[in-house]
């Protein structure tokens, strides 16, 4: 069979793909192309360790076709699997399912060796606590043959007067269960009551016989494109109980959020099944929450969500067609009061639901979350909030005003369509050090404090190895290269001979770094290619772009200080995030972490009813900028494309670096560098 024959394979959310004869198993392709696919069994079909879920349809992104009979059919090993253990609908075994076509895999969490660490931590917060659910204990007057009123009409009157609630109602399925409740309480109840604002009708969403002494639960969630993140909370005292997160499925329908919109437009039910994907997600997500706090479910009352517009669609159920094109109009941008019952939810069967406002059609309410976190209409100092992820939300503002934009970042910095990225898991390289005189790289892993020079590194990390690298070390590895000379500011890497270390490769036309060579270890063999660099290259011009049109809208030239959001963001290297030029300069001490803000800005709105009010007057008055149709953004772009920038100064970075002038573009330079570059 020839090469023009063979499949092509795509695995998400990796991004790796290959060509493979036709007959190939799922599992044998994704060894050979490196994808993390668990297989306890050796692929005997026993094990099941190694569940993969195929996509069909259209992948513009990706240029690809996916017919329904791109794998083998359906066999007994599957079937008997399903039968006995259950299988997930619409998933296959690696090991028994053969390509026999074009097709894009998803490798679900439980089915990666290395699973994802999805480190969205909940941060330190003081939140006065006034959640939209409280408890109030009643005592009913008991029915009398001379005052013919029911049960709700006392338990409303003992609402009345013993805590000045009017006008109280109920829903059906908590009524179905009221007078058995009054009698078994011998007419002493706990009533956990809804009413967001004072101007809205008290709502009884459960009754307990007696005094009720445990706690009801609300649940704030952070549904980004690549990740969800969950944290359940305790609505009497506002701690937060468990903590979790998942990817988000609906990486398999495309990394990033046009190549989600594409697929719906390119699939008559690819709206449908998006939707489908990522409220099953949430429900294992709150099924995660309750197992670690030791919960059940139906006592979480209240919900909180933040999302980007299209994630913000999807979830509703809603198709993101609009937002594909000019102008990108929202269905809506108002907060949204729902119930649990309205999106499939498997919480408490009146379980209320508030979804922030979104700002506009690319800024979502995941940004707005932001602002009511880090309130940067309240600060002094000019400030520039940026939530760092597959799509960047940037807020720049003080008491004056409050600018926003959204930025296509790319998948590159979660780890994906990088060579050797992975997502954050033990055995990933997060940090980075390279020699300026030997070239020689220094590293540390997640799940290991030494560094991979310090005596027992290799014991430490026997158990998972040196896998790959995550988004902070790439970042890491990208600006310690440029700082070693090992690539110069158009992101060109340099040839042995040029930068004098044997650790450069030929790799097809231009030159690669190896990191780390696992394969004595049977580890895999971790380089940095071109190709990467041109990924991370494109991801940081399109934050840096961004940040700078804000400024240029704001008629400023510099911030005072940068807040890094996201989970993403609380694990970056000011300095390294500075020297790849994807933030403005400023002195490194202005430059901190806010952590997980969206989810922190979840928890508030969660935690004080009043901050919902709070931030929908606040979203109605940033001021909104759309870098598609702006001119300026393009311009910004190419300039930040250069490591750090082909244009702007960087005067408090080079105040602590010194970036080496070189350039190793043979075509204008020699092979000892070149001729002397302004620094930059």
């Amino acid at each position: 069979m020839t090469a023009e024959q063979d499949a092509l394979v795509i695995f998400t959310p990796s991004g790796k793909r290959g060509r493979f004869p036709l007959g190939t198993p799922v599992l044998t392709a994704a060894r050979q192309l490196g994808v993390d696919l668990d297989s306890v069994c050796g692929g005997r079909g026993i094990c099941s360790k190694c569940q993969i879920t195929p996509g069909y349809g259209e992948f513009p992104k990706h240029g690809v076709t996916v017919h329904e009979d791109a794998l083998s059919e359906w066999n007994a090993v599957e079937d008997r699997y399903k039968r006995i253990r259950g299988l997930i609908d619409g998933r296959r075994l690696g090991c028994q399912a053969k390509v026999m076509g074009d097709v894009v895999i998803d490798v679900p969490p439980e089915s990666q060796v290395h699973k994802q660490v999805v480190r969205k931590r909940v941060e330190a917060r003081e939140i006065r606590m006034d959640p939209s659910v409280h408890l109030h204990f009643v005592e009913v007057a008991e029915p009398d043959m001379h005052d013919p009123s029911g049960d709700l009409e006392r338990l409303c009157d003992a609402l009345r007067d013993q805590w000045g609630f009017e006008n109280v109602t109920i829903d059906l399925p908590v009524l179905t269960t009221l007078q058995p409740t009054l009698r078994k309480g011998e007419w002493k109840v706990t009533v956990a009551l809804h009413q967001e604002a004072a101007t809205d009708r008290p709502r009884i969403m459960q009754i307990w016989p007696g005094l009720y002494e445990g706690s009801i639960y609300g649940v704030a969630v952070d549904l980004g494109s690549t990740t969800i993140a969950g944290h359940l909370c305790d609505l009497r005292t506002g701690e937060v109980v468990a903590s979790s997160g998942l990817m988000n499925p609906q990486i398999r329908f495309g990394e990033d959020l046009m190549s989600r919109v594409s697929y719906s437009m390119m699939n008559p039910n690819g709206a449908a099944e998006m939707t489908a994907a990522v409220r099953g997600a949430m429900n294992t997500l709150f099924g995660q929450l309750c197992d670690e706090a030791q919960v059940d479910r139906t006592l979480i009352m209240d919900s909180v969500f933040v999302c980007n517009p299209v994630m913000h669609h999807l979830f509703l159920g809603i198709d993101p067609y609009e937002l594909g094109q000019a102008p990108f109009a929202l269905a809506t941008s108002n907060a949204l009061r729902l119930t649990a019952r309205d999106l499939d939810l498997h919480l408490h069967p009146a379980a209320r639901v508030y979804i922030l406002p979104c700002i506009a059609g690319h800024v979502g309410a995941d940004a707005a979350a932001v602002a009511l976190s880090e309130n940067p209409d309240k600060s002094e100092d000019l400030m520039l909030v940026v939530d760092v992820g597959t799509n960047a939300e940037i807020l720049l503002g003080n008491t004056t005003k409050v600018l926003a934009c959204s930025s296509p970042t790319g998948p590159a910095f979660e780890g994906a369509q990088i060579s050797s990225g992975q997502r954050a898991a033990p055995g990933a390289i997060e940090r980075v050090e390279i020699d300026p005189v030997t070239k020689e790289p220094r590293f540390k892993v997640i799940g290991c404090d030494l560094w991979s020079d310090d005596p027992g590194f290799a014991a430490a990390t026997a158990t998972t190895g040196v896998t790959g690298i995550c988004g902070s070390g790439i970042i890491e590895m990208v600006a310690e290269m440029r700082l070693a000379g090992i690539l110069d500011a158009q992101g060109l890497i340099g040839s042995p001979e040029q930068t004098g270390s044997d650790r450069l490769f030929l790799d097809g036309r231009t030159y690669s770094y190896l990191v780390h060579d696992g394969s004595a270890t049977g580890g895999p063999k971790i380089t940095v290619t071109n190709r990467d660099i041109r990924e991370i290259q494109m991801a940081k011009a399109a934050l840096y772009s961004g940040a700078r049109l804000l400024m240029d809208k704001f008629g400023v030239d510099h911030v005072d200080r940068i807040i890094l959001a996201g989970a993403f963001g609380a694990h970056i290297s000011p300095k390294h995030a500075m020297i790849l030029g994807m933030i403005p300069d400023v002195p490194l001490n202005k430059v901190t972490s806010a952590g997980n803000a969206a989810g922190t800005g979840a928890r508030i709105a969660l935690l004080n009813r009043a901050a919902r009010a709070e931030i929908e007057a606040t979203v109605r008055d940033i001021h909104k900028i759309e870098t598609a149709i702006e001119p300026r953004f393009q311009e910004h772009f190419v300039n930040a494309s250069a490591i750090p920038n082909a244009v702007e100064l960087f005067p408090n970075l080079e105040s602590i670096v010194s970036l080496p002038d070189v350039n190793f573009n043979t075509k204008t330079a020699g092979d000892e560098g070149g001729r002397r570059r302004r620094r930059g």
